[in-house]
């Protein structure tokens, strides 16, 4: 029986739930189709010492007509220092987990060489969180958009904010865990920091 492989919008150091379909399936990554506004395409969520807190990559035009314009041509607005913000707020945010120090050297170029389109950097980060993760990144693409596409399992949803009401992972220890609880679903980079190796275990055993 062929099994179907799994179409994906790559997203900004990507919420846990795709990178749980990412272990769990062979990934399609969905390049076509329009940029959509309030998605996970230029934010992720992490937690801080006062909760859950936003990472957003500022886009150009961010007017009316952004929505019409497709995900590979929407321009990062690098007149804006968010690079260097978002990597202070990480390690301010990480810098006592068990694991950040150890992959703090690969993930700092994602906060230092800046890239002109928001599709192209978001896929090299991905990249590089699967080299720290040490699983494989999957360069299949698409070329053209499908509203309901028959030969893959759709899972474009997670690009959504909202965690998935299937998702389920096992819980595992964060930085603030005990002032605001577990709080599920926020980016791979907060399960990484956290669990370091073990994160790949995490992945295999969550569902979504």
């Amino acid at each position: 029986m062929t099994v179907k492989k799994t179409l994906l919008f790559p997203s900004y150091l990507p919420a846990i739930a795709s990178f749980v379909a990412m272990v769990q399936h062979e990934v399609i990554w969905e390049v076509s189709g329009n940029y959509q506004k309030q998605s996970l395409r230029n934010r992720a969520y992490i937690t801080n010492d006062r909760g859950i807190h936003t990472l957003t990559i500022p886009v150009q035009g961010k007017g009316e007509l952004s929505h019409r314009r497709s995900y590979d041509q929407i321009p990062i607005d690098n007149s804006q220092p968010w690079q260097r913000t978002h990597w202070r707020t990480l390690q301010t945010a990480y810098r006592t987990s068990p694991f950040f120090e150890y992959y703090e050297q690969d993930l700092e170029p994602l906060f230092t060489r800046s890239h002109d389109y928001l599709l192209t950097y978001n896929l090299v980060a991905i990249k590089t969180i699967c080299e720290c993760l040490q699983i494989p990144f999957l360069e299949n693409h698409t070329t053209v958009f499908e509203k309901e596409p028959q030969s893959t399992n759709d899972h474009r949803d997670l690009i959504a904010p909202k965690a998935p009401k299937n998702f389920d992972c096992p819980e595992y220890q964060q930085v603030f865990g005990d002032r605001h609880g577990f709080i599920p679903n926020l980016s791979i980079l907060d399960l990484l920091f956290n669990e370091g190796p073990n994160a790949v275990a995490v992945l295999k055993n969550a569902v979504v």
